[in-house]
């Protein structure tokens, strides 16, 4: 009698935990990917971060009246065009219902027509190149544009340093790095400014010609959109050689890795970005409290983080494309890719970073960038302004 009730009473356990059915707790998988490794491996790492901490402060979603629990699927496109659609297949392969990211237009690009022949929208977190969204109804993203962020770039050099002359210095065959370069060298030029443009290919170490190139031509600012791997042998040879002018960069440059290889140095780093701390929004206040304290509770966490506590754009961004997602997942009301397809056009969401809503072309309707200067002494952002389109 006793192993019966004990076998019994195992039953029920067994029944409260699968549910009825026998079936296991319901599941919807949102796929991470981002580099971990390779030249953009600290952004993806941010990015990651940001998603991770999202699920752990909304672990479920409900969908059609029925509690979900949300998985996070993560693999790494190690930066690499060529790695890309082996990484997207496996996400494919492992069935997530929507996707988040890459850090970096390039590979989001890539592997674009392999979340389109799966029928899996995504949502790039910080991908500004145009050309992830144009042309597809299944790629959507958080953030401003390139010919935006470029005209910016253009406008500081103009209004704050007073720039005649600009040195631009792109990766070859980077769609990111290459894109924002040409969009800076339009609006510079349209204000009548003159530039001296260069490239360097894949695996360039050294860096010190094109420093001595920028002083020898005399440009008055030097702009390099470049992954922060490269930024940070930039800065490094910009501080050896007494650069002497301000270094203006878009998003990719608002990273640790940035202020760590700047920190105590005389190099003058300006970036326009998506976020910045310091906001006297008490939803903003918060979350950067909250989110600084989770970083600090784990080792790995920091690590990833570049190795200290500062809130860079990109996890904030990620929070963000993180409730974007499950708001489009319970508006569908479906696991299923293409049904939450048709849901993220309509979808209004007031995140961390702003109010986000998508255009026709699935990129969000931003309006302004932050500018942020790096202070080297504390190895801290400093605030500038925010930047709107007139």
């Amino acid at each position: 009698m006793k192993k019966i009730v004990m076998a019994l009473a195992a039953a029920v356990m067994a029944f409260a935990v699968t549910g009825c059915g026998g079936s296991k707790t319901a599941t919807v998988k949102i796929g991470i990917y981002e580099p971990a490794s390779g030249d953009n491996g600290a952004g993806g790492k941010q990015e990651t971060l940001g998603a991770i901490y999202a699920n752990e402060k909304i672990p479920t979603v409900t969908i059609a009246g029925k509690e979900y629990k949300v998985e996070l699927v993560r693999v790494d496109n190690e930066s690499s065009n060529d790695k890309a659609v082996t990484a997207a297949s496996e996400l494919v392969s492992k069935g997530v219902s929507i996707v988040l990211g890459s850090y970096g237009s390039g590979v989001s690009i890539a592997a674009s027509d392999t979340f389109l022949a799966a029928g899996i929208p995504a949502i790039g977190i910080t991908c500004t190149n145009p050309q992830v969204t144009l042309g597809n109804d299944h790629y959507f993203r958080i953030c401003f544009l390139d010919p935006f962020q470029g005209t910016v770039l253009a406008s500081l050099a103009r209004d704050k340093f007073n720039a005649k002359k600009a040195y631009v210095l792109a990766k070859l065959g980077d769609d990111y790095s290459v894109g924002l370069a040409n969009y800076f060298i339009e609006g510079f030029k349209k204000q009548g400014g003159e530039v001296v443009y260069e490239t360097f290919p894949e695996g360039t170490s050294d860096f010190a010609a094109y420093v001595t190139n920028a002083k020898n031509m005399g440009a008055d600012v030097f702009c390099s959109p470049v992954s922060t791997e490269a930024a940070a042998l930039i800065i490094e040879q910009a501080n050896t050689q007494k650069l002497g002018m301000p270094i203006l960069a878009g998003d990719t440059w608002d990273s640790n890795v940035i202020l760590n290889a700047a920190k105590g140095t005389n190099v003058d780093i300006n970036v326009t970005t998506f976020f910045a701390e310091g906001s006297t929004d008490a939803k903003v206040a918060e979350f950067v409290k909250d989110f600084r304290a989770w970083i600090n509770s784990n080792p790995s966490n920091l690590t990833d983080n570049g190795g200290n506590d500062i809130v860079a754009a990109n996890p904030v961004m990620a929070y963000d494309a993180y409730n974007v997602a499950l708001e489009a997942i319970k508006a569908a009301g479906s696991t299923k890719g293409e049904d939450i397809m048709k849901a993220l056009p309509g979808i209004s969401y007031n995140g961390i970073t702003g109010l986000i809503e998508f255009d026709a072309t699935g990129d969000a309707k931003r309006d302004g960038a932050y500018i942020k200067h790096a202070n080297n002494n504390d190895a801290t952002w400093e605030f500038v302004a925010i930047q709107k389109i007139n």
